[in-house]
């Protein structure tokens, strides 16, 4: 008896776990299919309302290249300003030092040939004025503070300022013939022209006097050709 009572439960027990199964699966299927529901998971089309975002990240792009390209100007500009602020950094000093070279110079025009042979003493002085002014243009140089070319040569407005014009046979038009004050440029700008004085070339020839033109005698309408009879018959 008890080997049969055994056997039913043995028997039971299956068949108890396998409806506990099918329920637990069949409320599972209960659960997804509701949550399918809720969500329309079935009804959504992944082609619809996508936003087309090429245009803006086109548009994006551009900006970032602009803003690149601007950030890049900027340091460039900045660059530059900062190698001219020290390049040109002499530039009101120089300007300021160029009339010592400049007083220097109308020493030295002051004083004639003449002077400096009937005085020793004047002529000494004027060698040691005129090797202080080569060494303060040689100090110049050394920073690239420069004379403007400009006896002999072809007059440019850019550099040189004409203060007088002269006639000169010798010379041609708008040749530079004196430098009155020297110009100076400091790299490769210019601290201030020369003061020059200009040819005209020579004295401009007189136009010839225009001749009166004889007034051709009048011509006859009246009288005869060569080959026409005067006398015609009637």
């Amino acid at each position: 008896m008890n080997a049969t009572m055994n056997d039913e439960t043995a028997n039971s027990e299956p068949a108890d776990q396998v409806d506990v199964d099918a329920e637990l699966q069949a409320e599972l299927d209960a659960q997804v299919e509701e949550a399918r529901e809720a969500d329309n998971v079935e009804d959504i089309d992944v082609t619809e309302d996508v936003p087309d975002y090429a245009a803006e990240i086109a548009d994006l792009k551009d900006q970032v290249l602009r803003a690149k390209a601007e950030v890049e100007n900027t340091r460039r500009i900045a660059a530059r300003e900062k190698q001219d602020a020290s390049k040109y950094a002499l530039t009101n000093f120089a300007r300021d030092i160029l009339r010592v070279a400049d007083n220097l110079g109308f020493a030295l025009m002051s004083v004639t040939d003449e002077a400096r042979k009937d005085d020793q003493n004047l002529d000494n002085l004027y060698v040691g004025i005129d090797m202080t002014q080569k060494e303060l243009i040689s100090v110049f140089g050394s920073h690239n503070i420069k004379p403007v070319a400009a006896d002999g040569e072809a007059f440019d407005h850019n550099v040189h300022e004409a203060v007088q014009q002269v006639e000169d046979a010798d010379l041609p038009a708008n040749t530079v013939m004196k430098t009155l004050r020297g110009g100076f440029t400091l790299h490769d700008r210019l601290l201030r022209p020369a003061q020059v004085i200009v040819s005209t070339g020579g004295p401009k020839a007189e136009a010839a006097p225009v001749e009166a033109v004889e007034a051709a005698p009048a011509i006859d309408t009246n009288a005869a050709t060569p080959g026409q009879n005067i006398d015609q018959e009637t």
